[in-house]
């Protein structure tokens, strides 16, 4: 009956979210107030019903009713209850439910707290999102019902591929998730404005604390999702440039380009048009991840779908939003006025170029990611576009964005000074250089370049601690003085030199792992003794050990460092009997922000094993530097001026200010 209840929602969710797309937006258009508030009670209601139907399908996972098809094909009674639970979404039917459900929470919070939006606005904003989801629960109901029972009722399930049995995949969809879909509000704020022929700088401020949530979920995603690579799958390495990965970078690349494109717009009232496609475009670069994913066109441990019929459904899904969203932007966007004027050599100036440079490196992974595609449905060739084109085109353009990027924040408004900038960047740059020939010492015979990456890391979060500095006037006034200063500064501004030094501290991490790590395969028997790196590893044996829904064959090491043993890890070989499917288990040993790193081959009868050892200097950095991002961020929607809103225009008028063109 639960089951019942959960499929009966989803229809109920169907027909509100076809009501929040008709009546709000009608309203707005004929200044019926009453209408327009349709669309807060309906996305509530929205979310409330999705609720209900994802809750049905938990409980169904956790009570282990076969019955229900995808249960019966993504789960075991003798899974680990965590595993359970998360595979709810670790299939095509359940990560869609999760998809929607959400699409209809990010909906519901601009219902709940848009209180400082203009009515017109807010209900075009919310019939947009709406939009979103009935395309979306449609594609549910008719081609990926989770729902469909199973007559007669099997009793027991095929179990859930081993390789997502993992606390990562507990974290990484979710999070994911909320970065794609929460670019939706930023194209819906976008298609809104076009439709209103409406955009300032208030619309700015209105969009950007949404634009940040999604940026921050993204960037810890693409983090979690490349961990979980890194240690699950065994290959020892933290990006591949498969297609799931790009199609998760690529929205982010174009979301960071809306980032500081909004913050142009708001500060400046410029670069409208601009923002506005950029909006459009991220959200459908989302889209895009989600077809690749979910169509079957990928062959990945990340993609579920195999039914051609759900990629169709997509696919039509894709062109109506892509299409439509282009169309009203090529429909309206003479219409707007382009703001601001200032010069070339400004903050605007140096934000401009950071966006063109992270566009064309979003391009250059476009292209890399699905001309192979194109190709092989186009003339049935394979090819494949794999590490060194990436290198050679995203991996320049990026190297720009990071030459830029202390620049930015020392340029004043309007009109800058480059010569003053790199005054007081000369600090920065000093400790650099330091930095580069102190590596190039240490590390003498490695690759040429690796110094240098060392070095702009080190200028990067050097810079954003010296643009702080410089805004607390440090030792340049009082240590009181300085002290007042950095309370009252905003916390935006703390916001941006956190988010920039995660840059350089990802950077940091990325140089050292590509440099410097060691890597040895080879063949041990227990009691061999093997060096790699500055460690060595006594393989001592290996011990059965069964787990709840799988058997292992666990091998242990001792570490050892200069002759004294520094850990104890294992390995381990498991077998799934319900899905006859082999999983191999690294282990991994963390030293500060080194990793010891071992992975596992074939047992020999005669009790060899093939081991993969790697010392990894730093590459814990590369994951930091991620999150040290996202707490920049967090920081910078902390801030009171996001958290309040734009003024209102009435407020303006009564201080004597016009409100913004």
């Amino acid at each position: 009956m639960i089951v019942e209840a959960g499929h009966y929602a989803l229809i109920l969710a169907l027909t509100l979210a076809a009501i929040q797309s008709v009546l709000p937006i009608w309203g707005a258009r004929t200044g019926d107030l009453g209408l327009m508030k349709t669309g807060t009670s309906a996305a509530l209601f929205q979310l409330f019903f999705i609720t209900v139907s994802f809750v049905a399908l938990v409980n169904a996972h956790v009570a282990s009713d076969f019955s229900l098809q995808n249960v019966f094909e993504n789960s075991h009674s003798d899974k680990p209850m965590l595993y359970k639970v998360t595979g709810v979404w670790g299939n095509h039917e359940g990560s869609m439910l999760l998809w929607v459900f959400i699409l209809a929470f990010f909906g519901a919070l601009v219902a709940a707290f848009g209180r400082n939006l203009p009515p017109s606005m807010k209900a075009t904003v919310l019939s947009v999102q709406a939009w979103i989801s009935v395309a979306f629960l449609l594609f549910i109901l008719f081609t990926s019902n989770p729902f469909s029972r199973l007559d007669p009722a099997p009793m027991q399930g095929q179990d859930l591929n081993p390789v997502l049995q993992d606390i990562g995949l507990a974290i990484h969809p979710p999070l994911l998730y909320l970065g794609y879909v929460g670019f939706s509000i930023a194209f819906a704020f976008a298609a809104a404005a076009l439709i209103e022929g409406r955009i300032d700088a208030a619309w700015a401020r209105w969009a950007r604390p949404w634009i940040l949530i999604a940026w921050i979920f993204l960037t810890l995603g693409i983090a979690m999702g490349s961990y979980w690579a890194y240690y699950e799958l065994g290959w020892g390495g933290w990006w591949f440039w498969d297609p799931v990965e790009n199609a998760s970078l690529m929205p982010w690349l174009a979301g960071t380009a809306l980032l500081h494109s909004a913050l142009v717009m708001e500060k400046r009232n410029a670069l409208k048009v601009w923002t506005i496609l950029l909006a459009i475009l991220t959200f459908s670069l989302s889209l895009l991840g989600t077809f690749l994913v979910r169509s079957g066109v990928l062959t990945s441990v990340h993609a579920f779908a195999t039914d051609p019929r759900r990629g169709v459904f997509i696919l039509a899904i894709l062109v109506l939003f892509i299409g439509g969203g282009l169309s009203l932007f090529a429909w309206r966007a003479s219409a707007l006025k382009q703001g601001g004027i200032f010069a070339p050599i400004s903050r605007e100036g140096a934000l401009i170029l950071n966006n063109l440079l992270l566009t064309v490196s979003c391009s250059a992974v476009f292209f890399g990611t699905l001309y192979p595609l194109a190709l092989e449905a186009l003339t049935g060739g394979k090819i494949s576009v794999g590490p060194p084109f990436f290198d050679l085109t995203f991996g320049p353009l990026m190297l720009a964005v990071l030459v830029v990027m202390p620049f930015g924040p020392f340029l004043a408004w309007k009109r800058g000074d480059v010569q003053g900038a790199m005054q007081r960047l000369g600090v920065a740059f000093g400790l650099a250089i330091l930095a580069a020939l102190v590596t190039l010492w240490v590390k003498q015979g490695g690759p040429v370049m690796a110094p240098i990456g060392a070095g702009l890391a080190a200028f990067i979060m050097i810079g954003s601690l010296v643009e702080v500095a410089e805004r607390v006037r440090l030792f340049r006034e009082p240590g009181a003085s300085s002290l007042r200063r950095a309370i009252g500064l905003p916390r935006s501004a703390f916001g941006t030199a956190f988010a920039h030094f995660g840059v350089g501290v990802t950077l940091l991490g990325v140089v050292a792992a590509s440099a410097w790590q060691s890597e040895k395969i080879v063949a041990m028997k227990p009691g061999d003794t093997t060096s790699f790196g500055r460690y060595e590893a006594k393989y001592v044996g290996s011990v059965p050990r069964q787990g709840s829904n799988f058997t292992a064959t666990v091998s242990k090491f001792d570490i050892y460092r200069g002759g004294v043993e520094v850990a104890e890890m294992e390995a381990s070989k498991r077998f799934y009997p319900a899905r006859q499917t082999p999983a191999t288990e690294t282990g991994i040993k963390t030293f500060l922000f080194d990793q010891v790193y071992i992975g596992l081959g074939d047992t020999q009868p005669d009790g060899t094993i093939a081991a993969r050892l790697y010392d990894k200097p730093l590459v814990t950095l590369i994951w930091l530097g991620c999150v040290v991002m996202a707490f920049g961020g967090l920081l910078s929607l902390s801030d009171r001026r996001l958290r309040v809103g734009a003024p209102k225009p009435a407020r303006r008028a009564a201080a004597g200010l016009q409100p913004a063109e």
